[in-house]
């Protein structure tokens, strides 16, 4: 069964989910794992993207949309995952359908009230399914 994991950004919003995004993906993909992102939108994706190539001591290669063929770390706004069923990352304000192919979901919550607010639904939705879950007040 899928095990989630909320990754809860500072309040003072010190922290952007985008930046914090890129460290854990950085450190799953040295892990070995195959990772799949999924964004809000085109502007996140792009921006997500940047944030992967400008990390100071490393770039993650990865693709963004489809056409690229399987790449170990993929970016997606609407696509679905393709090969993917190891870690997905949820950017997005909604829990996409295909989440419970995964072995890890990872849901980053950032620090305003109404981000909060959709991650306390989005954790009251797995918890009824009886999904494993975990917090990480970062």
């Amino acid at each position: 069964m899928t095990r989630v994991d909320f990754y809860i950004l500072p309040a003072d919003q010190r922290l952007s989910p985008i930046d914090y995004t890129a460290r854990l993906v950085e450190k799953a993909f040295r892990r070995g794992h195959e990772i799949f992102v999924f964004t809000r939108d085109t502007g996140q994706t792009e921006a997500l993207s940047a944030a992967l190539w400008q990390r100071p001591d490393s770039f993650l290669a990865h693709g963004c949309g489809p056409g690229q063929g399987h790449q170990p770390l993929q970016l997606c706004h609407q696509e679905q995952p393709g090969q993917h069923e190891d870690v997905m990352v949820n950017l997005a304000t909604n829990i996409p359908p295909f989440f419970s192919r995964f072995h890890r979901v990872a849901e980053i919550v950032p620090g305003d009230p109404e981000s909060r607010a959709r991650c306390r639904d989005k954790f009251r939705f797995y918890r009824e399914r009886g999904y494993a879950l975990d917090t990480h007040n970062i």
